[in-house]
C-alpha cells in the first residue's frame, strides 16, 4: 500500500505546488522513497484517483468548530456538512466567518475545535495566515470524489483502500525544535539561522527523536534537496509523512482506528498523533 504525506495549498502554482513525500516504513524506520509535485488542485486530484490502495496524511482541516456549525445552523452530520460547505464560494466562506468574528470579544474571536488544543493548531475557520479554512474547502472535496476514507468522519461501506489522515507537521516539528522557525515563504526571510534549524529537524528525525518512535532514513541527495527548499514544504511533507507511518501501524487500534482516540467528535475529527 502506498504511504504518504502531503503538505497542501488551495492555490497551487508552479512556485508553489503541493508536495506529496513518499515512504516505506519497516521495523520502525520510515525511509523517503520520492517527492511529488502538483501545480494545480486538479492534478492532484487526479493523483489521488489513481492510486488504488494508500494511506495518506494531509496538512489541512478534515473539519469545522461544532460551536461554529451549530450558530450558523448549518448540518451537524459531517457529509452534509461538507457538501454545503462545499458549494460556498471562499468569499461567502470569508463573510460567514467574519460575521461570527465580529460578534465576539477580542482574544474569542474564532471558535476552536477540541484538537485544537493538544495539537496547537490554528483555529480551521481561520481564512488567512494561514487560510486553512480555504484548504479545507479545497481538500476536502477531492479527497471524497477520490473515494477516500477518513476515519472518524466517513467510513463508507466500500472503506479500506485510500485512507486520509488530517495531520499537522507543526505539532512533530516543535517536539524536535521548539519553536525556533525553519521556513519562510518570504524571500528575505529565509535566513541562515531558519536553514540551521531545518539541519537540526532533519537530524532529529534521522535519530528517530520523537515520541512518535520512528526514524527517518533519508540519502544524502534527499537531504540536500530538503535543505534546499528554504519554504520549508520538502520537509513539512515528510513531517506528515512520518505521521501517516505512525497512524499505519495503528490502523486496528481502539476507537476509530490509526492512533486516533475513542470519541472524537465526529463533525471536526481529529489531528493524527495529537
Amino acid at each position: 500500500m502506498l504511504l504518504f504525506g502531503c503538505d497542501f495549498s488551495s492555490a497551487p502554482t508552479a512556485r508553489k505546488p503541493i508536495v506529496i513525500a513518499l515512504g516505506t516504513v519497516q521495523a520502525g524506520c520510515v525511509t523517503l522513497t520520492g517527492l511529488e509535485h502538483f501545480a494545480s488542485l486538479d492534478a492532484w486530484g487526479q493523483w489521488l484517483r489513481s492510486a488504488p490502495e494508500w494511506i495518506g496524511a494531509f496538512d489541512f482541516p478534515f473539519g469545522l468548530p461544532r460551536e461554529l456549525v451549530e450558530h450558523l445552523g448549518w448540518p451537524l452530520q459531517w457529509q452534509a456538512l461538507i457538501a454545503r460547505y462545499a458549494g460556498l464560494s471562499r468569499a461567502e466562506i470569508r463573510e460567514r466567518f467574519a460575521a461570527f468574528c465580529a460578534a465576539r470579544p477580542v482574544g474569542g474571536k474564532f471558535a476552536h475545535r477540541a484538537t485544537d488544543g493538544p495539537a496547537g493548531s490554528s483555529p480551521s475557520m481561520k481564512w488567512v495566515n494561514p487560510p486553512v479554512a480555504f484548504m479545507l474547502h479545497a481538500g476536502v472535496p477531492r479527497l471524497l470524489e477520490a473515494g477516500a476514507s477518513l476515519p472518524g468522519l466517513h467510513m463508507p461501506a466500500e472503506c479500506g483502500a485510500r485512507i486520509a489522515l488530517e495531520a499537522y507537521p507543526g505539532l512533530l516539528a516543535r517536539e524536535l525544535v521548539g519553536r525556533r522557525s525553519y521556513k519562510s515563504d518570504d524571500a528575505a526571510s529565509q535566513t541562515p539561522a531558519r536553514r540551521a534549524a531545518r539541519e537540526d529537524l532533519l537530524a532529529a528525525l534521522e535519530k528517530g527523536a520523537s515520541r512518535l518512535g520512528l526514524r527517518l532514513a533519508l540519502d544524502d541527495a534527499a537531504r540536500a534537496h530538503l535543505l534546499d527548499d528554504a519554504k520549508g514544504d520538502r520537509i513539512d511533507a515528510v513531517l506528515c509523512l512520518v505521521q501517516a507511518a505512525w497512524g499505519a501501524a495503528r490502523r486496528t487500534s481502539a476507537g476509530p482506528g490509526y492512533g486516533l482516540p475513542e470519541g472524537i467528535d465526529p463533525l471536526e475529527g481529529w489531528i493524527i498523533t495529537a
